[in-house]
């Protein structure tokens, strides 16, 4: 089999992105091995990997949106924002949360919004991460992020067990939101401590959690490898002439005549007659040319 390509990984629980990089690195017999996006050890689901040639393709696979499966339990509030953190806060559920508040909270939650990353996450500030801090029982001062939620929606019923509620719910957001984060604020909004108790990813970007598979599969042989092609499907991509081609695998900068048709705005794939990909380029207005962003052969 040739061990250049994107494997989509079924990151199961308890298991840190590395890990499953160390992990596969092994099965594979391969150093070349790299994650395009952390998944916390409690969350399972899509965590595309590259392997060989195809690690050169790790910054274009961090997708914008990501898609979750995940579990507000209302009722108490912990340090990690999840289900494996100590409680900090309590408040039982004395009367039943109405759907319609429910609803309401979601709604205002949608589009863009100022979030902080939770103290136990993987964010780097002054060259260490926030867990790190937490940790050492050290404070430190979190850098927030814009982030957006698109889609945000409850999945299920209400229960309630303990003086606690719990649903779950589905949210499609941009790259870098934390789900834990929006447990929580959706849990302040109904006037209650609350935490993410479950999570599970099942879209990044294009790909499905339908199409990937366990670590288990891939150690008995059961998987395939996207090609460079496969997985760069949603950039917008270009042919060229062998006299081009030469000229892309030296790198150097096009000029806009010798791509037809025009790729002004944006990130797009280069490939050669034979739909062979070469490299990712991008237009830069400053030298009036199509600069290389990165070789792919």
């Amino acid at each position: 089999m040739d061990l250049n390509g994107v494997l989509l990984l079924n990151k199961p629980r308890g298991m840190t992105s590395h890990d499953c990089v160390v992990k596969l690195r092994r099965i594979l017999g391969t150093k070349q091995v790299g994650h395009t996006g952390t998944l916390d050890p409690d969350v399972d689901g899509v965590l595309p990997i590259c392997v060989g040639s195809a690690t050169k393709l790790v910054q274009f696979l961090t997708a914008e949106t990501k898609e979750y499966i995940g579990e507000i339990t209302i009722g108490f509030s912990t340090t990690t924002e999840d289900a494996s953190g100590e409680i900090v806060d309590r408040k039982p559920i004395t009367e039943p949360i109405s759907q319609m508040d429910i609803g309401k909270a979601f709604i205002s939650m949608l589009g863009p919004s100022i979030q902080t990353p939770p103290m136990y996450s993987a964010v780097k500030v002054h060259g260490k991460k926030l867990y790190e801090y937490a940790r050492a029982g050290e404070t430190v001062e979190r850098p927030t992020r814009e982030v957006i939620i698109y889609e945000l929606e409850p999945l299920s019923n209400i229960t309630y067990n303990n003086d606690c509620a719990t649903f779950k719910f589905r949210i499609c957001g941009s790259k870098g939101i934390f789900v834990r984060t929006v447990a929580v604020t959706i849990g302040e909004k109904l006037g209650y401590p609350a935490h993410m108790s479950d999570l599970t990813r099942i879209a990044s970007g294009d790909f499905k959690l339908e199409n990937c598979v366990t670590l288990e599969q891939v150690e008995a042989g059961e998987f395939q490898l996207l090609s460079t092609s496969e997985a760069l499907t949603n950039f917008p991509s270009v042919q060229v002439d062998h006299w081009v081609e030469k000229l892309i695998r030296n790198g150097v900068k096009l000029r806009p005549e010798q791509i037809i048709p025009p790729m002004r705005e944006g990130l797009f794939l280069t490939c050669n007659q034979a739909g062979t990909p070469l490299a990712i380029y991008e237009w830069c207005e400053a030298k009036e040319a199509y600069v290389s962003v990165r070789g792919l052969w």
